[in-house]
């Protein structure tokens, strides 16, 4: 036995390692993305992209050649000429005219009678309001397929065939985007500052005006970033409500495609045309709108 180990004498309790704490983000601060992500993100940006690139290049070729094996990868020399009788023979200057204000009329409408409804439901207490919550709810399970007989028959007895308010009136306002507010404003729209409005007086006109807007503006910008992407976008029921002299841009489109050979290339530059304003619009207000979206998904 070494002289060590008479002074020293062995300790049964287990030893006491330095304990690791979590590592927590500090406010202010941000997360440093790795190689890896701008990798994944690159990839999903390019696959996203696809569409659109083949759709330019497909315009910009001729007929015969889209119809050749393999299929061109690259711009040919037609876009502009394609583009120029994509325009004539769809009629794409009134239509884009029409589904501008189509679309407008529609995004309007849907995120202001959507903002109030959901205030409605979110804030005030009247009887029936969870049965009409649910009954609002329950007729996004409707396809709108069984509504298209209906709708058509009613809209002609109003007179309002091949009118652009026949493509209006039955959207309005959406089950949807009534849901989308009140859950919005169920948690960003304190009830307090409703009751403080009230004591000073507020009338219910002032108080939506002052007080229940503001709240929801991030809310109603992503909503009508939606409704308008949709309404540019619907095809059934314009389709069947307009004829070819009074139609939107998705009509006008399908009139190119009704020949016995269609030309894909012309198809494909009114399409394009089609997309422009839409892209233009998300350039303009592109952060705009992702700053409406990131400040309602921080407040929800």
């Amino acid at each position: 036995m070494t002289a060590t180990e008479l002074t020293t004498p062995q300790s049964t309790e287990p030893v006491k390692t330095r304990r690791e704490r979590p590592r927590v983000m500090g406010a202010g601060k941000q997360l440093h993305a790795g190689p890896l992500t701008y990798v994944v993100l690159s990839l999903f940006a390019l696959l996203s992209l696809a569409p659109l690139v083949w759709t330019a290049i497909a315009a910009s070729r001729s007929n015969q050649r889209l119809a050749e094996t393999p299929p061109p990868l690259w711009f040919g020399g037609n876009l502009f000429k394609n583009m120029e009788r994509a325009w004539e023979e769809g009629g794409l200057g009134t239509a884009m005219f029409n589904t501008i204000f189509v679309a407008g009329m529609i995004t309007i409408s849907t995120v202001l009678f959507s903002t109030l409804a959901g205030f409605a439901f979110a804030k005030l207490r009247f009887k029936f309001s969870g049965v009409l919550l649910l009954l609002t709810i329950g007729t996004m399970m409707i396809p709108p397929q069984l509504a298209v007989v209906p709708l058509y028959l009613w809209m002609a007895d109003l007179g309002w065939s091949n009118q652009l308010q026949t493509v209006i009136l039955p959207t309005l306002c959406t089950a949807f985007g009534t849901f989308f507010m009140r859950q919005y404003l169920v948690q960003a729209l304190p009830t307090e500052l409703i009751e403080a409005a009230r004591v000073d007086g507020a009338s219910s006109l002032r108080v939506v005006w002052h007080v229940v807007f503001p709240a929801a503006r991030p809310a109603m910008a992503v909503l009508g970033l939606l409704t308008f992407v949709f309404a540019w976008n619907d095809f059934l029921w314009p389709i069947i409500a307009l004829n070819q002299e009074n139609p939107t841009v998705q009509v006008a489109l399908n009139s190119l495609g009704t020949g016995y050979v269609p030309d894909q290339a012309v198809i494909m530059a009114g399409a394009l045309l089609g997309t422009l304003p839409l892209l233009i619009a998300f350039l303009l207000f592109g952060k705009q709108i992702v700053g409406g979206i990131m400040q309602g998904a921080v407040k929800g």
